[in-house]
Parts: C-alpha cells; structure tokens; sequence
C-alpha cells in the first residue's frame, strides 16, 4: 500500500488547476454572459486547466511513498 504525502502548495496547485478547469467549461456552458467573453474566458481557462493537468498529476504521483508496516 502507498501512503500519499501532498505538501500544501502541491495540494494547492492540484486543487486550482481543477478549479480553473471546471469554471472554464462551466463558462462555456452558461448563458447569463455575453457569448464572445465568456467564451473567451472559459476557453483560457479551459486551456489553462488542461496544460497544468500532466505537471499536476505526475507532481502527485512522485510524492507517493511506501507505507510503513506496522511494527
């Protein structure tokens, strides 16, 4: 079994890039914004949200370490 050790800007960094990817397509799906901004806006974020998903995902899996066994 491994034991997940996050560091609090790691957990930061994992926790914005979902944010960002989940408030960009929300933009791109709502309609109370004029179209061409929102769409602007949600695609950067979108964008934004799916480049920093490989760094953030292969940051999470370089800080699993072996669990210790108990004694």
């Amino acid at each position: 079994m491994n034991k997940l050790v996050l560091s609090p800007p790691l957990l930061a960094f994992v926790v914005v890039t979902r944010a960002a990817l989940g408030v960009g397509i929300g933009l791109l799906l709502a309609g109370r914004i004029p179209v061409e901004r929102r769409q602007r806006i949600g695609r950067a974020l979108v964008a934004i949200g799916a480049a920093t998903t490989i760094p953030a995902a292969l940051s999470v899996l370089s800080s699993r370490k072996p669990a210790s066994l108990p004694a």
